[in-house]
C-alpha cells in the first residue's frame, strides 16, 4: 500500500470522498459498542462463579490457623490469603498485607497517608512547598487522577518499548528532593503492554533519592494476565533487587485479582518492606479493624494455591485472545504501510496503544463515537488529560464479544484512514 503522505491532493480528496461513503453506511446502523475501559467480559465473570458456592450458612469459617473470618482479627488478612497474593506477586508472606476490593484504594490511602503523615517519620507532604510525581507516558489515567487530586505536580516521562526513559528518571530521583513518587505498571503496561526490562528494573532498584520519603509506586496489575502461554513476559522481583541494593523500603508494589475473579469484589494487596508494613499497619489500626476476611477465605478455597490462580489464568486469556487478535488482525491488514499510525502487539494485559499522526486522536475518537463505538478519551494516558501530540488511543478489547471487536476495529480504522486524510489534507 501507498503511504498516506506520500498520495497527492486529488488522491487524498478522491480516497475521503470514498471512505465517506463507508462512513454513512456505518452511521446508518446505529451500532452501540464500548471499548473504553478494562472491563472484564460476561464469559470472564462467569469463571468465578463456582466461587459463590464455596462458602454457605453451613460451612466452617475458620482459617488454617483456627481463626473466625467472622469476627474481628487478622488486620493484615488471613494466612492463607496472604499466602495465595505473596505468591501471585512472587514475594515472600511476611512482606504482604491484604486489603479490600481494590488495590486503586490502596494506592490512593498510600498517597493520601504520606500527604498527611509523611513516610515513616518523614515530614507530611501537605507541609511541603512542592511535591511531584514522575509518570511514565503514556499510563494509567486513574494513577493520574490520584495524584492531580492531591495536588502534587506530575512530570511526564517517555515510555519505551524495555520501560520509562531512566536517564531521565535518575535525573529527576537523584537530584531533586521535591520527586516523592514515580507510577509504574511493570508487566503489560497500561496501555503500551510493554514490560521493563531487566536493566530497568536494576536501575529502579539502584536509584540513590535526593528524597528520603521518595517511593517506587510498582502497580504490578497484570503480573498474571497473559494472552499466550508459549510467550510470557517476566520481570525482575523489584523488592529482591530493592533489598540487594540496599533500598529495602523504596519501593510499593500493588496488585489485586479485580481481573482475575470479580472486579467490584476482588481481594487487594500491598507489598513491600518490614519497615514500610510497620508504619503502614499503626495507621490501619486506626482506620479499620480488618478487612472482608470471608471474601479471603471464598478466594483462597476457590484458587487453593498459585498454581490454581494460574490455570484460571489461562481460562481468561483463551476468552481475551481472539479479542486482540480481531484488533491487531484488522490494524495489521487495514493499516500497514499507511504510515497513519503505529501499534505494539501485547503478550498479555488488558490493552493495545495506538499512535495515531499528531494532532489526530481526538479527532479519531469523536469520529468513532458518532458511529456507535465509545473509546478511552483522547489525552487520558496522559497526566491532566493533555497529551503533548495528541496521538495516544487506548484500545480495551476485553468487554466485547469477538465479533463485536472485530465490527469495532473495521470503524476504528474508517475513523484513523479518514482523519489522518483530513490532518493531510489540512498541512498540504
Amino acid at each position: 500500500m501507498k503511504a498516506y503522505k506520500d498520495l497527492s491532493k486529488d488522491e487524498l480528496l478522491t480516497l475521503k470522498e470514498a471512505l465517506m461513503e463507508e462512513y454513512k453506511t456505518e452511521e446508518a446502523k446505529g451500532l452501540n459498542l464500548n471499548m473504553a475501559r478494562g472491563k472484564p467480559g460476561y464469559s470472564q465473570l462467569a469463571l468465578s462463579m463456582p466461587m459463590l458456592d464455596v462458602i454457605n450458612s453451613e460451612s466452617d469459617m475458620k482459617t488454617v490457623l483456627g481463626n473466625d473470618t467472622r469476627n474481628y482479627g487478622d488486620l493484615d488478612g488471613i494466612g492463607e490469603c496472604r499466602k495465595l497474593m505473596a505468591d501471585m506477586m512472587s514475594v515472600k508472606k511476611d512482606n504482604v498485607v491484604v486489603c479490600g476490593n481494590s488495590s486503586l484504594n490502596i494506592m490512593y490511602d498510600t498517597v493520601s497517608r504520606s500527604m498527611t503523615h509523611g513516610v515513616n517519620g518523614s515530614t507530611p507532604w501537605c507541609k511541603l512547598d512542592k511535591v511531584k510525581f514522575l509518570c511514565p507516558v503514556p499510563g494509567y489515567d486513574r494513577h493520574f487522577k490520584i495524584t492531580e487530586f492531591f495536588g502534587i505536580e506530575m512530570v511526564n516521562v517517555p515510555l519505551y518499548d524495555d520501560g520509562p526513559d531512566m536517564d531521565m528518571v535518575e535525573q529527576y530521583v537523584n537530584n531533586d528532593a521535591s520527586v516523592k513518587g514515580i507510577w509504574c505498571v511493570p508487566k503489560y503496561s497500561n496501555p503500551t503492554g510493554i514490560s521493563y526490562s531487566d536493566e530497568v528494573v536494576r536501575r529502579f532498584a539502584n536509584l540513590k533519592p535526593a528524597a528520603e520519603d521518595f517511593r517506587i509506586y510498582w502497580d504490578n496489575a497484570y503480573c498474571i494476565h497473559h494472552l499466550y502461554e508459549n510467550m510470557q513476559d517476566e520481570i525482575l522481583n523489584i523488592l529482591e533487587e530493592c533489598e540487594k541494593a540496599g533500598n529495602p523500603n523504596m519501593v510499593y508494589i500493588f496488585a489485586s485479582t479485580s481481573k482475575i475473579s470479580f472486579p467490584g469484589s476482588g481481594v487487594s494487596a500491598i507489598a513491600t518492606s518490614l519497615e514500610n508494613i510497620d508504619f503502614i499497619e499503626s495507621q490501619m489500626t486506626i482506620q479499620t479493624i480488618g478487612h472482608d476476611k470471608i471474601n479471603q477465605l471464598r478466594h483462597s478455597r476457590f484458587f487453593k494455591d498459585i498454581d490454581g490462580l494460574k490455570a484460571h489464568m489461562k481460562l481468561h486469556a483463551e476468552l481475551l485472545r481472539p479479542k486482540f487478535e480481531a484488533v491487531l488482525n484488522t490494524l495489521d491488514n487495514e493499516l500497514t504501510g499507511l504510515e497513519i499510525g503505529s501499534w505494539i502487539k501485547p503478550r498479555g494485559g488488558y490493552f493495545i496503544s495506538f499512535n495515531a499522526l499528531p494532532g489526530c486522536a481526538k479527532n479519531i475518537v469523536a469520529k468513532c463515537k458518532a458511529l456507535g463505538v465509545v473509546l478511552t478519551g483522547a489525552g487520558a494516558t496522559f497526566p491532566y488529560g493533555k497529551d503533548p501530540e495528541d496521538s495516544n488511543i487506548r484500545i480495551a478489547p476485553s468487554f466485547p464479544t469477538p465479533e463485536e471487536m472485530a465490527q469495532a476495529s473495521k470503524i476504528f480504522v474508517l475513523c484513523v484512514k479518514l482523519a489522518s486524510i483530513e490532518k493531510l489534507l489540512e498541512d498540504k
